[in-house]
């Protein structure tokens, strides 16, 4: 399929949760199954920087830089023989309704627009602290996820916890009695192990219930990628 949209993401923070499979079972695109590390179903809740951002080689005024937060969870479809591992999203908010509404339309996501902020305090040294946090309002009250990392990036290992959650390299999205796939290719990630991550806010409205109960907990793992080139291609149904 032809690209859609080239960017670039950056500074990827991601706290990650071991779940009960049931919670995720209602929302599973039809197609694809739940997608497991070593016995266990994940969401991830994720920040990062949209940057340079381009519609089929369009740079769009006001849309090129911007935030998104996502609560995303893993799953995989086997397509001849291949195994298509991917992800598909609870939620996904970005600053803007114009972004919002291109998604929505284009790959049936379930994004929304809402106030957001950010702050990224790069390392003034090599091997130096990193801080990332990522901010959004809803009903008039802050929401935010923190994430502390130092020393030197690496590649994870292909059978790690971390390649696990950084290398899904396809979008899952459910549609009336269909799904959307999309494919999204991007380097490997080098990722940092981070020192200290958080989320604070309350999410019960957008994720549910039950869901939204499990992010204020420490996270399960937490870790934060240099991010870079995407490119995001256009969708098909199956």
């Amino acid at each position: 399929m032809p690209a859609f949209l080239t960017a670039e993401w950056r500074y990827v923070a991601m706290l990650n949760y071991a779940v009960d499979p049931q919670l995720l079972t209602p929302l599973v695109p039809r197609g694809t199954e739940l997608d497991e590390f070593q016995g266990k179903t994940y969401v991830s809740l994720v920040g990062f920087r949209f940057e340079r951002t381009r519609l089929r080689g369009v740079w769009i005024p006001f849309h090129s830089d911007f935030d998104e937060v996502n609560l995303r969870f893993y799953v995989r479809r086997v397509v001849g023989g291949e195994v298509r591992r991917g992800v598909a999203f609870v939620r996904e908010i970005v600053p803007r309704w114009a972004i919002a509404k291109v998604a929505q339309v284009c790959y049936g996501e379930k994004y929304v627009a809402l106030p957001m902020k950010h702050k990224v305090v790069e390392p003034t040294s090599e091997g130096g602290r990193i801080q990332t946090e990522y901010r959004w309002s809803y009903r008039q009250k802050w929401n935010v996820i923190r994430a502390e990392c130092g020393g030197h990036p690496v590649v994870p290992p292909a059978d790690s916890r971390e390649a696990f959650f950084v290398e899904h390299y396809w979008g899952y999205a459910a549609g009336a009695g269909y799904t959307t796939e999309y494919r999204v290719e991007h380097d490997r990630w080098r990722t940092w192990p981070t020192t200290q991550a958080s989320f604070e806010g309350d999410m019960s409205e957008l994720y549910g219930a039950e869901l939204a109960r499990c992010l204020p907990r420490q996270p399960d793992s937490a870790l934060v990628a240099e991010g870079s080139s995407v490119v995001v291609h256009s969708g098909q149904k199956i």
